[in-house]
Parts: C-alpha cells; structure tokens; sequence
C-alpha cells in the first residue's frame, strides 16, 4: 500500500540520487546527487554509497586524462603472505619505467611485476611499480591506472607510522592515508585493475569490496589445470580464443559478484577438486568481469597465481591468452579502448 507518506519518501530519495546536474554528465554543472544524469536508479548501490555496474554514466570525467601521458602504477605490496610470481619485497620509494635500474630495486625474481611493465611497454604504456602504501594515486594524480597485483592483507595501511593522540595540525598522521588516496582517484574517473590475490586484500573495507565488484575471496581448491570460456564479447576479450586450458587456483567468492559485465568463467567440470569449504559455483563460476565504480573504471580477474603465467614461452596452459587478456583489460581500464562495453 503506497501511503502520502511513503509517496513523500520516494520522491526524496528519487531527488537525492538524481537531482539536479552531475559533473560526470559532461556538462560541467555542479553535483547536486548522487547519481548522474541519465543512469538508470538500478546504477546506485546503496550497499556502497556508489554509482556502478557496467553504465557509462558512471564514470567521472573529472581530469582529463586522455591529455595525460600514457602511464600505470603497478602496486603488489604485501602485508601478509606474498605469492612467489611477486619475488622479494621492494624497499619503500618507486621503481620509474624512465630509470628502471635505480631503487628500489627489482631484480628477476620478481616475475609478474617485470612481465606486466614489458607486456604494457610493447603497447606504448609506462609502468612505474611501488611497494610503498604512501604512492598509492589519490586526488588528481595523471596515473589512467593503477594494477593491484597480487597484494595482500591490510595492504593500504601505513603500518608502523607514528599516531600522536593529540591533535597535531603539523603532522599529518592518518594512518590510512593510502586508502582516501584510491577512494579519490577512482571518483575522479581513474582506472583499477585487481589481479589474482587483489582479492586478498583489505577484508574489511567495504569500499574496496564494492570496488571489486561486490566480491570478494572465500577459497579455491589446488592450484591446478581447468578451462577458462569467454562469457561475453569485449574490448578485452577481442583475440582471446572462446576457450582455452589454464591452471590456477580458481577463487571461489563470497560475496557473489553482482552489477557487473562478467568476461570469462571457469569451467567447473574440468576441475579436479572445485573448492575446500565453500560449495562452489554451479555451472557460472566467473574469474573475470568489469564495471563502472564510484566515478572510476573497474577491471579486476581472479587468475595469475602461477609465475609461468607472466612468462611467455614457458609452456604454461593458456599463457599467450592469459597475456592478451590482461594487457586489453588494462588497456580498457586505462581509457585507450572502449571500456565494459
């Protein structure tokens, strides 16, 4: 039964989400609610407090990006266990693609975050990498993206930094710095990209969950072989052929990921052992997808675990399409091909 008072009710929510001009509309007005011009009311996530899903009218066009160089931040710090693709932890600072032999250093063992600045490179793209919580992008950075490659943890907090109980306005001693910094970036239309553990990461925040798509990491069964299938036509998944072998540990995800454009799945029926706890997926387990967020692009895959993956010529099942698949998703996220489209 729909009373005046609920009627009343409707309408103002109706307003606060769609009121007025919203600076990602392309007019340039003022933001006067919470959800841009033209979405649709299913783009708001009260959950998140956000615009997403894969709805163009989403994204903020807040910085010219497209005027900015071509460059990505790879971060995989870890604070917690490390995969062994990521090879010894880097020392606090930025390794620049422009002078890649200053520190921190990184030497060979540190597999995924070399084979991603070499996969970009061969596509025109910069990749500076970072260990170092405090070069996270935030409010204006030219970044079109940053890659969380495997971290883990609370791996946005300043740990060990100093917190004076009073207040200090000298002194900035925000503990969680790092994590204002990614929450402004993404409003003002920058591009994050998760692989693999990205989803073992910040547990706690729900931005971030929101971030990866209203999922998150519950378990997997053995790192092992399994079939990947394409789900749905993208710029990512253009060349990647309709199925192929893999080997991963195939995450299994609670929550369940929802609003998003899911790219690739896993076929379960390849699967020697499906899960540990957790009952599993059915016949849609998804392993790749994207979405509008929060201002932002989002394009996030569950796979890269094994070290052979990122090294082309190794033999390893599905490398050449795991390789395609993840440059075009940057790529994609970065602004430079149609984006979830």
């Amino acid at each position: 039964m729909t009373t005046p008072f609920s009627k009343t009710l409707i309408a103002g929510a109706v307003t606060l989400l769609g009121g007025g001009a919203f600076a990602g509309d392309g007019t340039g007005g003022p933001v006067t609610g919470n959800l841009p011009a033209g979405a649709p009311l299913a783009a708001f996530d009260a959950t998140y407090n956000v615009c997403r899903g894969p709805y163009p009218q989403c994204y903020n066009n807040w910085i010219n990006r497209d005027a900015q160089p071509n460059r990505v931040l790879i971060y995989s710090r870890t604070a917690g266990p490390r995969h062994a693709n990521l090879g010894p932890a880097l020392a606090a600072g930025v390794n620049l693609a422009s002078n890649p032999t200053a520190a921190p250093v990184l030497v060979a063992g540190n597999v995924a975050q070399l084979a991603l600045r070499d996969w970009l490179a061969a596509e025109g793209i910069a990749a500076d990498i970072t260990e170092d919580a405090s070069q996270i992008p935030g409010l204006g950075s030219s970044y079109k993206a940053v890659i969380f490659m495997s971290p883990t943890r609370d791996t946005m907090w300043l740990h060990g930094k100093q917190v004076t109980i009073t207040v200090n306005t000298t002194v900035n001693a925000s503990i969680d710095a790092p994590k204002t910094n990614l929450r402004q970036y993404m409003r003002s239309g920058g591009g994050f990209v998760g692989i693999h553990n990205a989803f073992g990461t910040e547990y706690n925040w729900p931005y971030y969950e929101g971030l990866l798509g209203n999922a998150n990491y519950y378990d997997h069964g053995n790192n092992q072989p399994g079939d990947v299938v394409v789900v749905n036509a993208d710029p990512s998944t253009a060349g990647v052929s309709a199925r192929f072998p893999h080997m991963d540990e195939f995450y299994n995800l609670v929550p369940y990921p929802t609003k998003v454009k899911f790219l690739t799945r896993v076929d379960d029926d390849t699967l020697a052992v499906r899960r540990t706890v957790h009952p599993g997926h059915g016949n849609f387990h998804p392993n790749t997808w994207c979405q509008y967020y929060d201002g932002g692009r989002v394009w996030v895959t569950t796979m890269g675990h094994d070290s052979r993956a990122f090294q082309p010529g190794s033999g390893f099942p599905g490398q050449a399409e795991f390789q395609k698949l993840v440059t075009q998703g940057i790529k994609s996220a970065m602004g430079l091909t149609p984006f979830c489209t």
